[in-house]
């Protein structure tokens, strides 16, 4: 028996208010965030004496003092932001650790810096991939958790005290967007959209590889779930992120005969390898034990990022699918296998933005425990505010 015509256009209209709300509110959180980090970088420079600017090889870094409104966009120049801009504007050289940086970002910046120049451009791809990436995420989180979770989780990532990472011409946004649309179309059984996706995010960054077994595992789970849709071709888009990784390398074993080029030239930032395990232990110990010395507040800061994370990780493995437990732990265990021996936390506050069921888990933890969204995003939002400030001056927020 079909449901009467008036019901069907009620259901539809009432659809489509909620994808119109959903997108409003995205954009609206967007664009706060945007504005507020804006005139952070109109006041940064004159709270905090700035350090030395460090340019990379083949791009300096702007001097400083370098007063002027163009601050808001200019101030963000910064650090790996200058690995970037070189590579898009004069590609990859062989031995100065340019590998290490996977090429699709760097890549679109080139593109669309034809038209408004190199910087200009990877911040608008930047800035666009975050929108997107927000847009995908709520309507990801609304339908695998609830709309009030999808809000929170929204606002939580764009004022997580490392968001700025997000807006500046950094790979981190580009590479949420393609992360979360790989597991909103494996969602959708769109499999080779998904793979696709993923492939995508492994051209952005290394750690896109963890989403073929993260696809591998939904795959799974789906073909228990219903039996009459086949296996193979869902598993055989699942590898489509390790093709990405692989075409990356095999572009260096053809440039430079050095196919683990990407990987190795890590060392040049001093990384080694360690277990997990160790790598907290030490990162523990050294934001403690250095509290009030010189350089001391980098080890704190740190940890008083990853750890919540951490926790909420944990609280994460009672609560998610498998498929996105895959993906939140491969993405945290790897880089804290791989650390820098003198600051072993150092970036994991910046890799865990694109962790997005990290969020979830503490939307969702902070929701049961009718703790107030104002609560969790008031501290949060200063964290940002402080540390937007210092990344501007040159403090060593990687």
């Amino acid at each position: 028996m079909t449901a009467p015509p008036d019901a069907d256009t009620e259901a539809e209209r009432r659809e489509r208010r909620r994808i119109v709300e959903g997108i409003r509110y995205c954009v609206g959180v967007f664009v706060a965030v945007r504005l507020g980090l804006f005139v952070i970088a109109l006041v940064a420079p004159a709270l905090v004496t700035p350090l030395e600017p460090a340019s990379v090889p083949g791009w300096p870094a702007r001097p400083l003092p370098d007063p002027g409104f163009h601050n808001a966009f200019t101030a963000w120049e910064r650090f790996d932001v200058l690995w970037f801009l070189r590579i898009a504007r004069s590609g990859y050289t062989v031995g100065d650790g340019s590998a290490a940086f996977f090429p699709l970002f760097p890549a679109l910046a080139r593109v669309v810096g034809l038209v408004v120049g190199p910087y200009a451009g990877g911040f608008l791809v930047a800035n666009t991939a975050l929108l997107g990436a927000l847009v995908v995420l709520y309507f990801l989180t609304s339908s695998e958790v609830s709309e009030r979770v999808a809000r929170t989780t929204v606002a939580l990532l764009c004022l997580f005290p490392t968001s700025f990472f997000l807006f500046m011409p950094y790979s981190e946004s580009l590479f949420l967007l393609f992360s979360v649309a790989a597991f909103w179309a494996s969602r959708r059984d769109r499999w080779w959209l998904a793979g696709s996706m993923g492939l995508l995010a492994a051209t952005t960054r290394s750690l896109g590889v963890v989403l073929a077994p993260a696809l591998a595992v939904e795959a799974l789970v789906r073909w228990r779930e219903d039996r009459t849709a086949p296996l193979l071709p869902r598993l055989a888009a699942a590898t489509l992120p390790a093709v990405g990784l692989l075409l990356y390398l095999g572009y260096w074993e053809l440039r430079a005969g050095d196919w683990l080029a990407p990987l190795q030239q890590q060392a040049d930032w001093q990384r080694v390898r360690a277990w997990p395990w160790e790598t907290l232990i030490e990162g523990t110990r050294t934001a403690f034990r250095f509290v009030g010395a010189t350089n001391g507040g980098y080890f704190l800061i740190d940890w008083l990022l990853v750890v919540p994370v951490l926790v909420a990780s944990l609280y994460a493995l009672r609560r998610l699918r498998a498929s996105s437990l895959v993906f939140l732990w491969g993405g945290l265990l790897l880089p804290l296998s791989y650390v820098f021996e003198g600051r072993p936390l150092m970036s994991m506050p910046r890799f865990v933005l694109a962790l997005f069921p990290a969020f979830w888990a503490i939307a969702e933890g902070a929701d049961r425990l009718r703790i107030p969204r104002w609560a969790l995003l008031a501290p949060s939002a200063a964290g940002l505010g402080l540390l937007s400030a210092l990344t501007i001056n040159w403090y060593y927020i990687f």
